[in-house]
């Protein structure tokens, strides 16, 4: 399957910045959390580390692009109600009626807005940690049967 990069948005979900403590001082390392999806019904998301944040925005990109998953879109929103738990985080997504809008804060809503949905309900529990909780919503929208 080809994918046309171009069709494709992307959006920063999270930024950190890593230290490791040497002789000398302090060594700066950044890691950049990315999502890409068409919005329609494609996204992925990829992780990038390096030294400079350009660089890790980069990485992520090019990982994100090997993750790319296929979602089934019911309309504007899911097919049904399920709930996904990775490591600490735990995702809870229901269906809403037309008009609804996107409910969904944190780490969520990206993936969610990249794959295309327009109305539905979600809930995070537990760890809000935004690398666990992509990777929760990723594999439930994955779960999904159309």
């Amino acid at each position: 399957m080809e994918i046309n990069r171009d069709e494709f948005e992307e959006s920063i979900v999270n930024i950190g910045r890593v230290t490791k403590v040497v002789k000398g001082g302090r060594r700066f390392r950044f890691t950049a959390l990315i999502v890409v999806g068409n919005k329609n019904g494609q996204v992925g998301y990829g992780y990038g580390k390096a030294k400079e944040v350009p660089d890790a925005i980069k990485k992520a990109v090019d990982n994100a692009f090997k993750n790319i998953t296929n979602v089934s879109i019911k309309g504007t929103t899911i097919a049904h109600d399920i709930e996904e738990k990775f490591n600490g985080s735990r995702i809870i997504m229901r269906p809403a009626s037309e008009g609804t809008g996107l409910i969904a804060g944190g780490a969520m809503r990206p993936v969610l807005e990249l794959a295309g949905f327009q109305d539905i309900l979600t809930k995070s529990i537990g760890s809000n940690n935004p690398s666990t909780v992509v990777r929760a919503t990723v594999n439930a929208l994955d779960r999904l049967k159309g």
